[in-house]
Formats: structure tokens, C-alpha cells, sequence
């Protein structure tokens, strides 16, 4: 079963960036992930089963914000 990847989840994989950074911000999920690295902003499109077998575990889960309704 494929992982559950949200937008704006924050993510650590086992090899670093060249910059020196592990953790990556999901910007677009699909067939392809779009990762932007936290250390230096650059962007990569990476086939989501090499984010899935690299990934190391989720530094931040993306919460949507409430609205009214949710808080009934």
C-alpha cells in the first residue's frame, strides 16, 4: 500500500541533499513527487517509489486549518 504523502508535509530522507539537508517539503504528490529541500530552496522531481524507499519518516504531518464548521 502506498504511503500517504499530503502537501506541505515535511519529510526526511535517508540520503541527504548536497547542501547538507535531509528534510524536504512536499509541494505536488502524484506518479512524481515534488520535494523543495529545507536547507537551500532548491526544487526536485523525484518517481514516488524512490521517495517511498528513501523515506526516513515525517518531520511534520500538514494539519489543514479549521474552519467554523469543524468546530461544532
Amino acid at each position: 500500500m502506498p504511503i500517504r504523502f499530503e502537501l506541505g508535509d515535511i519529510i526526511r530522507l535517508r540520503k541527504a541533499h548536497p547542501c547538507g539537508s535531509d528534510e524536504w517539503e512536499i509541494l505536488r504528490t502524484g506518479m512524481d513527487i515534488r520535494l523543495k529541500c529545507q536547507g537551500c530552496g532548491r526544487v526536485v522531481l523525484l518517481a514516488r517509489p524512490k521517495v517511498e524507499r528513501g523515506l526516513k519518516g515525517f518531520v511534520r504531518r500538514h494539519t489543514p486549518p479549521r474552519t467554523a464548521d469543524d468546530q461544532s
